[in-house]
């Protein structure tokens, strides 16, 4: 079974004092893109986070954010009162020898003024810490099993697709039987325009025969349909314990097909079986796109 590299998971923990929520989101990128946004108070934690989660999610572009709050009631600022008192007594100063009345409620004005707040920067115990920890990896494995989720959703389209090339690899046999005898045929006509020309009808057999052989797509038929049985192959695979590369794999896997189908358009010498050329590439393009999330 398959996993896609989107998904997402989220986690919280609440008591009385605090409350954590952590957010995790990824898409499709070949590598591990870790982006870790911590709260001040969890400053000191990132390596150690990133180093713990890394080995779980493995691949893709994830972004995980922590919110932070304190509930025990606590300001997280503090009021800088020598700061308001010099501010103070240089505004009245200046009151003064502008010969202006000084204001009636200072305070409003002075908690404005520059430095009149200390931001306090808080520490987190190792209760909390291990919170952190756990609260991130919940939200990571409910990631994990959205992208298994979304997985089963990708692994039957695929099918769909898949079976949508090869019925139309089917129909192709509706005009290969007569496709040969219409080149030949074609080919004769000309040669009858051609006047005062003397032909080597054994030569020209011949020729014919090898030009022909040119255009058979035989090979280029059994090699697709064998690519299309091995992605089918390779999307059902068992794979309990990892599931990473298998999108590389099917990567492979559609380019061979890709390549088939090309020399089966290349060679086909008919406008129907070109269509129905077509018709495979648009489907095997949206296989491409997809497989590009695959994990």
């Amino acid at each position: 079974m398959i996993a896609s590299m989107t998904g997402y998971g989220k986690a919280s923990f609440t008591n009385d004092k605090i409350r954590i929520n952590v957010e995790a989101k990824s898409i499709n990128s070949k590598q591990l893109d870790l982006s870790l946004r911590l709260p001040t108070i969890f400053r000191d934690q990132e390596t150690i986070v990133r180093n713990r989660l890394a080995p779980i999610l493995e691949r893709g572009k994830v972004e995980i954010t922590v919110t932070y709050d304190s509930l025990s009631g606590q300001l997280p600022v503090k009021i800088n009162k020598d700061v308001i008192k010099a501010y103070k007594n240089q505004l009245e100063t200046l009151a003064s020898q502008l010969d202006i009345s000084s204001p009636s409620d200072w305070l409003p004005m002075l908690i404005r003024l520059p430095e009149a707040m200390i931001s306090e920067i808080p520490e987190a115990d190792e209760k909390e810490k291990d919170i952190l920890a756990k609260v991130t990896e919940e939200a990571v494995y409910e990631l994990i099993n959205s992208r298994i989720k979304e997985g089963r959703g990708l692994y039957e389209f695929f099918f769909e697709k898949i079976e949508r090339i090869r019925q139309y690899l089917a129909l192709t046999e509706t005009y290969e039987s007569g496709r040969i005898d219409k080149i030949r045929e074609k080919l004769e006509q000309q040669l009858n325009r051609l006047q005062g020309v003397e032909i080597d009808r054994g030569r020209l057999e011949q020729e014919l025969i090898f030009y022909i052989e040119k255009l058979d797509v035989t090979e280029e038929k059994q090699r697709l349909a064998s690519h299309l049985n091995y992605f089918e192959e390779t999307l059902g695979e068992p794979d309990e314990t990892n599931v990473a590369g298998k999108g590389k794999k099917l990567g492979f896997i559609s380019q061979e097909i890709g390549r088939e189908i090309n020399t089966l358009g290349s060679k086909s010498n008919d406008a129907e079986m070109q269509k129905l050329v077509v018709m495979m590439k648009d489907e095997l393009e949206q296989i491409k796109e997809q497989v590009l999330n695959v994990f």
